[in-house]
């Protein structure tokens, strides 16, 4: 769950950049510069804490010397009305930062919390949550994040260290004739033996067929209970299968008590509602 700092400060700094600009006029002009100030960011409802350090890498990054006190661990569950930081410091610098602070916690905690939701639905099983690249331009990096925060595991990060063989690869290989097999061969001999290599399946028997030909997971897209199942039986762990395509909490449990090894869930990032926290001066 590890953030790069190097990360942390270019994201940061572009928000800021976007936010401020030429200053914050408000506060510039109301707000003695010598003024000081402690204040709360606190939980207006339940969930799961992620991006902490973010919030302290903005107040940083406004003024060295604002004091970011984390009242509890990141990651933790906590109820509304959690107090869950605590900000002291030059007033102008806590006011500046406010809403990039806060936009970067309730969007994090939003991923987190609604990933764990589906930690907690399928508790006792042994199938694992990931999730997609359908992530915020610009924010990958930090969704991601929230989704290992929330108890999930991330799939590839980008088009970069992993490969899959979608849909529309597959049609374009056809009509060049190279049939999936001698596609997997091509992308082994070119990549190596430490990338893996994923193909998209939309039947069981197209399943059955990227299996044999050497694929190391088969993502089982859009796909009923009843086909993943079939699934499974006919693999008997071969290689390891995903299923993915509009699946949400009401039906993620049966699809994981199909005996599939991960389900993919683009919603933790493009649909997760940012959780309501607010920043409060005593």
């Amino acid at each position: 769950m590890h953030l790069p700092q190097q990360v942390i400060s270019e994201i940061v700094e572009n928000a800021l950049k976007e936010d401020i600009r030429q200053g914050d006029l408000t506060t510039l002009t109301v707000i003695a510069p010598e003024a000081q100030a402690k204040a709360y960011l606190g939980m207006r409802e339940a969930g799961v804490v992620a991006g902490l350090p973010i919030v302290q890498a903005v107040f940083a990054a406004l003024d060295a010397t604002i004091v970011v006190k984390f009242l509890v661990n990141e990651g933790a569950k906590v109820a509304a009305g959690t107090k869950i930081t605590e900000i002291a410091g030059n007033a102008r610098g806590i006011l500046t930062g406010e809403r990039v602070a806060l936009n970067f916690l309730q969007r994090l905690s939003g991923i987190a919390t609604l990933t764990s939701r589906y930690i907690e639905v399928l508790a006792g099983l042994a199938t694992q949550i990931i999730d997609t690249r359908k992530t915020t331009p610009g924010l990958r990096m930090f969704e991601k994040y929230a989704v290992r925060v929330g108890g999930g595991l991330n799939h590839r990060f980008g088009l970069y260290d992993g490969v899959m063989l979608k849909d529309n690869h597959l049609a374009i290989l056809a009509a060049q004739g190279l049939d999936l097999q001698a596609a997997i061969a091509q992308v082994r001999s070119k990549v190596g033996p430490m990338v893996k290599i994923e193909v998209e399946a939309e039947t069981v028997a197209e399943a059955q067929l990227a299996a044999d030909a050497g694929a190391d997971l088969v993502l089982l897209d859009n796909m009923s209970p009843e086909k993943l199942r079939e699934a499974v039986n006919l693999i008997k762990g071969a290689v390891k299968l995903e299923a993915s395509g509009g699946i949400n909490l009401e039906t993620v449990r049966a699809v994981a008590e199909t005996g599939v090894n991960y389900i993919s869930v683009g919603a933790l990032t493009h649909s997760a509602r940012a959780l309501d926290i607010g920043l409060d001066f005593c």
